[in-house]
Order: C-alpha cells, then structure tokens, then sequence
C-alpha cells in the first residue's frame, strides 16, 4: 500500500464543492492533486491555487480551474505534504523548494491539513534540514550571518547548479539538529537582511493524515 497515496486520496475527501482549494507541492501532494483532478472530472465545482509551478502544471493537466494568489482573499482548504512535525504540529516544510509559496497559501486558509507517510511524524523536529529562502543579492552575506548563528548552512544544489525557486530566490539549508530551540531559530532568522520566508510551519494545521502500510490515521489538532 502506497502510504504517500493512500494520505492523499484521504484528504482530498475535505474538498466540498465550492471552495477554494491550496494545492501543494512534492511527493505527497500529488497523490491529492491526482484525487482532486479526478473529483472534478466527475463534477466536482472547486477552484485552486497551486503552490509551485510543478503543481500548476500538473493541475491543469487534470482539468481542476486555476485562480492566482492575487485574485482570492481566503483559501476553504489548503492541503500539502511535511518534511517533519512534532507532537505539537510544527512541522518543517520546503524540501520541495516551494516553502514562501506554500506559507502564503496556508495563511490564507480557514483549513489546512498536512498529509504525510508514517516517517514524517518524529518527536522534535531538527534531524530534516530547515530551509530557508533568501535573495541572490547579499546572499554570500546572509549565509555568512547564518554560519555566525552555528546553523551551519548549506546552499542548495540540484543538478549540480545552485538551485533557484519559482520565485526567482535562493535556498539556504539549515542542518540544526532534532531538538533545536525553535523560537529563538525563528526570532534570529528574522533578523537577517535578505531572508524571505522560512520553513518553519508552526501549528498551522487543524489537522494531520498520515499514511501506514495498513490504513490511514487522522489525528486532530485540539487548538485550532
């Protein structure tokens, strides 16, 4: 059984008709994306925003009907992949590289929910590098600034070129270890110059789907 496939299939069961729907980005999101094309093949009526150029692409190959960020005002349902959460659903995002997108997206949403396999829930959350999105200008300097902190950044490369976002940005991993001090983390990245969003999704969700070899597994979340 496809732990990846069978989470996303789950949560697309969120989507009613009418909303506005997050679509998200990376391995699990879409399986979702998938359901959700399939859904409104047989009628269902949603609109989305996708969360990265890969899954604008790949909705509108299924058919599912497209509205910008800029033409909506809230999103009913945001659905997107983890790279890790903790017991009280801080989760690291933007393995995928679509972290500022995806940010602007849940923000936005009444609802999110992230859906995962079962390796994604651990107990702190560190040992996945934390990724953050800085500009290319000064970027040499807020690197520099981010080793000062010990962070030990690293500039991600794919392809064996500097990997640039669908934003035009670069993306500095932070290998910071399970167990970091989250909010002192989230205070000094807001002190560098050059910085655009960080992958630090802090008790976003209300809830968690989360795929096992034998079934699916919903958990709530009681804050939200």
């Amino acid at each position: 059984m496809d732990m990846k496939k069978i989470a996303g299939e789950e949560a697309a069961k969120y989507v009613k008709d009418g909303m506005v729907v997050g679509l998200g980005t990376g391995s699990t999101a879409y399986h979702a994306v998938n359901a959700i094309g399939e859904m409104v093949k047989n009628g269902l009526n949603i609109k989305a925003i996708p969360t990265s150029n890969a899954t604008e692409a790949q909705a509108r190959e299924l058919g599912i009907p497209l509205l910008t960020i800029d033409e909506v005002e809230y999103v009913d349902v945001a659905i997107d992949g983890v790279d890790e959460i903790d017991p009280d659903f801080n989760a690291i995002k933007g393995g995928g590289g679509a972290l500022y997108r995806e940010k602007v997206v849940a923000s936005l949403a009444k609802e999110v929910i992230w859906i995962m396999d079962e390796s994604k829930p651990v107990k702190a959350i560190g040992d996945f590098h934390l990724p953050i999105e800085i500009a290319k200008y000064g970027s040499k300097q807020a690197m520099a600034k981010m080793e000062a902190f010990g962070w030990n950044p690293v500039l991600r490369v794919r392809d064996g070129e500097v990997f640039v976002t669908d934003n035009g940005n670069y993306i500095a991993d932070l290998h910071l270890g399970a167990g970091f001090d989250i909010q002192d983390v989230k205070e000094k990245i807001g002190t560098i110059v050059g910085v655009l969003e960080h992958g630090l999704f802090l008790n976003f969700c209300k809830r968690i789907i989360v795929g096992h070899p034998d079934g699916v597994e919903v958990i709530e979340n009681p804050t939200k």
